[in-house]
């Protein structure tokens, strides 16, 4: 199961880990995020020696997003070692949940 993050635990969580974190920038209205969710939850699971799968929801933890600079959602970070290494913002290029895993395992 993804990890939940917020404001006050992102540095923790996400910039002092010693595992490769994903953070799925999420709302509740958010439609492609309910898309892309169920398949997050799973590969939460499949991937998890290799990567940690998080989220963090927009309107409960608005400082994180905001600093970021992220206007859209969802938006999808990957940090190895405190450091942004990759990004995704929209679904379009990650619709199903093995073009999702391809591109997490390519960047992790």
């Amino acid at each position: 199961m993804a990890k939940a993050v917020t404001d006050e635990s992102f540095a923790t969580d996400v910039l002092q880990s010693d595992k490769p974190v994903l953070v799925d920038f999420w709302a509740e209205w958010c439609g492609p995020c309910k898309i892309i969710g169920p398949s997050l939850e799973e590969l939460a699971e499949e991937l998890a020696d290799k990567v940690t799968i998080t989220k963090l929801n927009i309107e409960e933890n608005p400082d994180t997003p905001g600093s970021l600079g992220i206007r859209g959602i969802p938006t999808l970070f990957v940090y190895k070692d405190g450091e942004k290494v990759a990004q995704q913002v929209g679904i379009q290029d990650i619709n199903t949940k093995s073009k999702l895993k391809a591109w997490i395992e390519s960047v992790v």
